[in-house]
C-alpha cells in the first residue's frame, strides 16, 4: 500500500470511529426527513373542537358564523358583558366573541375573551366572517348585489411552462425550484467549510505538536496533504450518502404507514415531458381549474414530480467534491502557515470571501438564473459549487454545465499547487506568523 493510501486510511478511519460523526450521521437525515414529514403532520393535528360563545350586540354577524369542523358557535347566555365573561369562566368553551354596538351603521370592531391564548385560526375565521359581512353591507346600501360581486371574483393561477430545445414542454413551479436551489447551495457551503476545516485543523494540530516532523521523515509533504484532503472529503461523502439512504429510508417507511392519508385528490392534470401542454381538451381542463380551491400541498407535489432529482444529485456529489477538494487544499495551506487556530483568521479571509460572496448573491441568481451575474458566479470555479447548485433545478444548458465543470476541475488541480509550494515550507516554519508577502516568496521557491 502507498504512503498516500495509509494516510487516507488513517484520516477516514480516525474520524469515522468517532461519536460526533455516528451522531451527525443519525441527526442528518432526521432533520432532513423531518423537514417533509413535520409539515405533514402540522397540517393534520387537530386539537379537537372548539366552542366559541357570541355576544353580538349589533345582530348582524352572528347568524353569518357557521360552524365548522373544528369551530362551534354558540349563543351567549349573558346579555351582559361582565355576566358572559364571568359564565365563561365557569365552562370549558374556549372563547369568548364580543360584538359591541357602535354608533356607526356599520360595526367593524369585536373582541374575543379567553382564558388562554386565542388560537389564530380562531380569529383568522372571524375576521374573515365578519370582514365579508360588512362588505356585504356596505355594498347593499349602495344597491349593489352582493351575490353578484362574489360571482365576478376570479382566482388566477398562472403555471410556468418550460419549452426545451427539442419542442417538449415540461411544467415548473418557480417557488419550489428557488427552495430547492437554496437549500443545495446552503448544503454545499456548510458541508464544504466543515470538512475543510477538519483539514486545517488537522494540519495545525499536527504542526503544534510537532508530529509532523515525525511523519515528514518518512512521507513527502504533497504525500501528506493530499492524504489528508482524501481521507477527509471521504469522511464528507460517505456521511452525506449515509444522510441520503437513512432519508429516503425514513422517508419510505413514513410513507408506506401514512400512505392513504397522502393520497390527495388529484386536481391537476399529470402532462408527461413530449406532451403539448395546452391542446384543445386540456385547455378546458386547465381553464376549469381556476375554479377550484386546490389543494397547496398537491401543488408542491407535482412540483416535485416536475424536478430531475437524479440530475440534482449528480451534479451535488460532483459540485461537493470539487468544491471540496478546492478549498481544502487553500485551507491545509493555511493550516501550515499558521501558528495556531487564532492566526488562521486573517489568511482565511481572502479563502472564504468568494464563497461567502456566492451565497450574499444567491437572491440574484434565484430571481434570473439565467442572467449575467449568475451566468459568471456559476462559472468561477470559487463560486461555481454554490451558485451552479443554486440555478441546477431551473434548468442550465449543457454547454455551461461543461464549461463549469472544467474550471472546477482546472481550479482544483491550480490550488493544489499552490497549496502544495505553501504546505511543504509552511508545515515546518515555527515561531514567525507567516504574512502575505511571505506566502507569495514560498509559492516561488523551486524544486
Amino acid at each position: 500500500m502507498s504512503k498516500t493510501a495509509l494516510i487516507i486510511k488513517r484520516e477516514y478511519f480516525t474520524r469515522v470511529r468517532k461519536k460526533s460523526f455516528l451522531i451527525l450521521t443519525i441527526l442528518g437525515p432526521l432533520l432532513m426527513a423531518g423537514l417533509w414529514i413535520v409539515p405533514f403532520f402540522i397540517a393534520t393535528m387537530s386539537e379537537g373542537n372548539k366552542t366559541i360563545e357570541v355576544l353580538d350586540e349589533t345582530g348582524l354577524f352572528a347568524s353569518y358564523l357557521k360552524n365548522t369542523s373544528e369551530l362551534t358557535f354558540v349563543l351567549s347566555s349573558e346579555t351582559e358583558l361582565d355576566s358572559a365573561k364571568n359564565a365563561l369562566l365557569k365552562t370549558d368553551h374556549h372563547a369568548l366573541l364580543y360584538i359591541p354596538k357602535t354608533e356607526l351603521s356599520v360595526p367593524v370592531t369585536a373582541l374575543v375573551f379567553s382564558a388562554r391564548q386565542p388560537n389564530p385560526d380562531v380569529k383568522s375565521y372571524i375576521r374573515d366572517v365578519m370582514k365579508k359581512r360588512v362588505e356585504g353591507l356596505k355594498l347593499e346600501s349602495k344597491g349593489i348585489d352582493p351575490e353578484i360581486m362574489q360571482s365576478i371574483q376570479t382566482n388566477i393561477r398562472l403555471t410556468a411552462i418550460k419549452l426545451n430545445e427539442d419542442g417538449t414542454e415540461k411544467k415548473s413551479v418557480v417557488e419550489i425550484n428557488m427552495i430547492l436551489g437554496f437549500i443545495s447551495g446552503i448544503i454545499i457551503y456548510m458541508m464544504i467549510f466543515i470538512f475543510g476545516a477538519q483539514v486545517m485543523r488537522g494540519v495545525i494540530e499536527e504542526k503544534t505538536s510537532r508530529i509532523v516532523e515525525v511523519i515528514i521523515s518518512s512521507v513527502k509533504p504533497f504525500q501528506l496533504m493530499l492524504g489528508k484532503i482524501i481521507g477527509v472529503g471521504l469522511v464528507g461523502l460517505t456521511q452525506f450518502l449515509l444522510w441520503i439512504i437513512l432519508t429516503f429510508g425514513i422517508i419510505t417507511v413514513f410513507q408506506a404507514t401514512y400512505g392513504q392519508k397522502l393520497s390527495f385528490e388529484k386536481t391537476v392534470p399529470a402532462y408527461s415531458g413530449s406532451q403539448k401542454i395546452l391542446d384543445s381538451n386540456q385547455l378546458a381542463e386547465f381553464n376549469a381549474l381556476h375554479e377550484k380551491n386546490i389543494d397547496p400541498m398537491v401543488q408542491v407535489l407535482e412540483g416535485l414530480k416536475s424536478i430531475d432529482f437524479t440530475i440534482i444529485i449528480i451534479t451535488f456529489l460532483f459540485y461537493f467534491i470539487g468544491g471540496y477538494l478546492l478549498y481544502s487544499s487553500l485551507l491545509a495551506a493555511v493550516g501550515s502557515a499558521a501558528e495556531s487556530e487564532t492566526d488562521t483568521h486573517q489568511l482565511m479571509m481572502p479563502v472564504t470571501v468568494p464563497i461567502l460572496l456566492s451565497l450574499i448573491v444567491s437572491s440574484y441568481i434565484m430571481n434570473n438564473p439565467d442572467g449575467t451575474l449568475a451566468f459568471w458566479f456559476s462559472i468561477i470555479p470559487l463560486t461555481s459549487p454554490v451558485s451552479m447548485m443554486i440555478r441546477i433545478p431551473f434548468g442550465v444548458p449543457i454547454w455551461e454545465l461543461i464549461l463549469s465543470a472544467t474550471l472546477l476541475v482546472a481550479g482544483f488541480l491550480f490550488t493544489t499547487w499552490v497549496a502544495s509550494k505553501i504546505y511543504r515550507v509552511g508545515i515546518l516554519m515555527y515561531g514567525k506568523k507567516a504574512s502575505y508577502s511571505e506566502l507569495w516568496k514560498w509559492i516561488k521557491y523551486r524544486d
